[in-house]
């Protein structure tokens, strides 16, 4: 019987990990332009010289997939390599990135790609399961195979400090982020089918802190798997709040929590100061 071959986890630059994981995956940028100006995303700007652009500027950045032509790069490198390959890239729903992925993959039969069907921190954990089953010896076909049914756990939700960059991004009426702007209102969201949905709204961080514990709560947590927590902008001074007020989530469930600054896409249009939580959550016995 031959040996499994070694398999190499591939992702796209929207997918956010605890920094001692971006040297286990190989990972291909997303285009981030403001104006007429083109970044690599990671590579020729970070993210906090994107979020201070973000904050600082007057031109609203704009996301651009990855072509087929970099996937293939990277693919042809994993095959130099000897190695098979499993790609996991942000859904679907909101990016072109998976179809570049698989259109790519056509002459590459040792490549498998999965649409996370997630984003950010959400498809963070999912890479890192990805990275457990390779660890464990399975082959890239069992892997994708168990991404597949793995990635419809996955739950994602945050708290956005502000409207006004929902309103930028096209996604709200100005006067809807005005008048949220007014009252106070933080939007508690999540992907739900691929896609961004609203949860509810708060008035207030510490009533929305309270909203996303409940939302956390009320799915179920699956402790025994990858939990990663996350935020936008330069400073993680918001989410240091929440993980003070949600203390009875973790204490005595985690040794630590891991957690990843937000990645370009989503803070785009989140705008700085969101607060994020992934995780596995539990299903319902049958």
């Amino acid at each position: 019987m031959s040996a499994v071959k070694k398999t190499q986890i591939i992702i796209d630059s929207t997918t956010d990990l605890p920094e001692g994981f971006m040297d286990r995956v190989m990972v291909v940028p997303l285009i981030v332009s403001f104006g007429d100006k083109e970044y690599l995303d990671g590579i020729e700007l970070s993210r906090d010289a994107f979020y201070q652009k973000l904050e600082t500027g007057d031109v609203f950045p704009k996301t651009s997939q990855a072509s087929p032509a970099v996937f293939e790069n990277a693919y042809r490198e994993v095959r130099q390599k000897g190695m098979d390959g499993v790609v996991i890239t942000l859904s679907s729903d909101l990016s072109g990135t998976y179809q570049s992925a698989c259109i790519a993959a056509a002459d590459y039969p040792e490549i498998h790609v999965v649409d996370s069907k997630n984003v950010a921190i959400g498809a963070g954990i999912l890479t890192e399961y990805a990275l457990l089953c390779a660890e464990a010896g399975m082959s890239a076909e069992e892997i994708a195979k168990e991404i597949e049914e793995k990635k419809k756990d996955v739950c994602l939700i945050a708290m956005l400090d502000t409207l006004e960059y929902l309103w930028k991004g096209g996604r709200l009426s100005k006067t809807a982020a005005v008048a949220g702007g007014v009252l106070n209102i933080k939007p508690v969201i999540t992907i739900r089918d691929g896609a961004v949905a609203i949860l509810g709204k708060a008035r207030g961080a510490r009533k929305a802190n309270n909203l996303l514990v409940e939302q956390i709560t009320k799915n179920g947590l699956q402790y025994n798997m990858p939990v990663l927590l996350g935020y936008t902008g330069t400073s993680d001074e918001l989410l240091q709040n929440y993980i003070a007020d949600s203390r009875a989530l973790w204490e005595g469930h985690l040794d630590q929590l891991d957690r990843s600054q937000i990645c370009t896409v989503i803070g785009t249009h989140a705008g700085p100061g969101a607060v994020a939580v992934a995780f596995f959550k539990e299903r319902a016995a049958d």
